[in-house]
């Protein structure tokens, strides 16, 4: 009689408790990291994927709704009468039951939603304002700028990939004086009213469409490259090889910073931007790929020098063997490809990379909506 009892009441205390909570405390991080780790692979695979001449494809998780299904059941009870065993007049049963149904919801980028995100060139509007929030900017404006001021960053294929050697000194100076506090990015916003009628004056391309959103009844954002004052000399001769490089005058502390190859006044600073497009092919030709397959044909070869840097922003290695504990790894044709957990400034281009692409969807909606009942 006591062993049945210690069965069948767990089954019936069992009431008391509630499912919901307990499994948002746990499915919510668990399924932010598996998003989280889904969207870095679908990354690097494309980067992969272009540099053996496949195109992109991005497919966004809009929606996982987490459905949880648990039930229990407990009856029992007692004859009246003796009988010859207690098995005949003491009864009792209990069942249990429980099932996991998550839908997940994925949508391709096509039409025109895939040129506004993957082709357009990204606002400087849009990218400078991250160097803000202490994404170095070298870094920054070696992945999205294909021009500053006529300098050029590296582009197409080859041994060497080109570039101007004075473009990366520019990135190098401005990092210094981004990690002395001598250089920083301010926003501007213009009353709409302003405006000439309310229309737009200059357009650019990426988030917003347009440098300037008057037409729509929105400021107009215009962003500024600053340069602080310092007392510090060796800060003021980098500022002077700044402002010589951007051809602004000596006395300058801050110019206005447009898209285009070339500036359409005297005191602004042109950004011809990448989109992310020509910025995740920029990448795969600069990763790491079997020597057979340049042989036969398959790809071409690997820049081997990026202007005057000896390494890519984001080093991508291959092999026959998968990588042990990787910040991120995918397998294409019978090889590996995956970015090293222990290289910390290839994780940190890598992950610019993937903020860039959050940026650039500008006619995207709202981000995957993750559904968990709460009980």
């Amino acid at each position: 009689m006591l062993s049945l009892w210690a069965c069948v009441l767990p089954l019936a205390l069992g009431g008391c408790l509630t499912l919901g909570p307990e499994r948002m405390r746990h499915d919510q991080l668990a399924y932010s990291r598996a998003l989280g780790e889904v969207q870095k692979r679908e990354m690097l695979l494309n980067i992969v994927r272009l540099r053996y001449g496949e195109p992109p494809a991005f497919l966004d998780t809009t929606q996982v709704i987490a459905g949880y299904n648990f039930s229990r059941s407990f009856s029992g009870g007692y004859y009246g009468y003796p009988a010859s065993a207690v098995s005949n007049y003491l009864f009792g049963t209990g069942t249990m039951s429980q099932a996991e149904n998550p839908t997940i919801t994925y949508q391709p980028l096509t039409g025109e939603q895939y040129a506004e995100n993957i082709v357009r060139p990204i606002s400087p509007v849009a990218i400078m304002p991250l160097s803000l929030g202490g994404m170095a900017i070298d870094t920054l404006l070696r992945l999205t700028a294909q021009s500053i001021d006529g300098l050029s960053n590296v582009r197409g294929v080859g041994p060497f990939g080109g570039g101007s050697v004075r473009f990366y000194l520019l990135l190098h100076d401005l990092r210094q004086l981004q990690l002395a506090g001598a250089m920083t990015v301010r926003i501007a916003t213009d009353d709409p009213a302003s405006s000439k009628g309310g229309k737009s004056v200059n357009a650019t391309p990426g988030t917003g469409s347009n440098e300037s959103k008057g037409g729509n009844g929105q400021p107009n954002e215009h962003i500024y490259l600053v340069l602080t004052s310092t007392a510090d000399s060796n800060l003021q001769a980098i500022q002077g090889e700044v402002r010589r490089l951007l051809h602004l005058d000596a006395e300058t502390s801050e110019a206005e910073i447009v898209y285009g190859p070339y500036p359409k006044k005297a005191g602004q600073i042109a950004i011809l931007t990448r989109s992310m497009l020509a910025m995740l092919t920029q990448l795969s030709y600069e990763m790491e790929v079997p020597e057979k397959d340049v042989h036969s044909g398959r790809t071409l070869p690997t820049i081997g020098q990026v202007g005057i840097e000896s390494r890519p922003e984001v080093v991508i290695h291959s092999g026959k063997e998968a990588p042990e504990s990787p910040y991120a790894a995918v397998f294409y044709k019978k090889c590996w490809y995956w970015i090293s957990d222990t290289d910390f400034r290839s994780k940190e281009a890598f992950t610019m990379v993937q903020v860039l692409s959050t940026l650039a969807a500008t006619s995207h909606s709202g981000g995957a909506v993750v559904t968990i009942p709460a009980g």
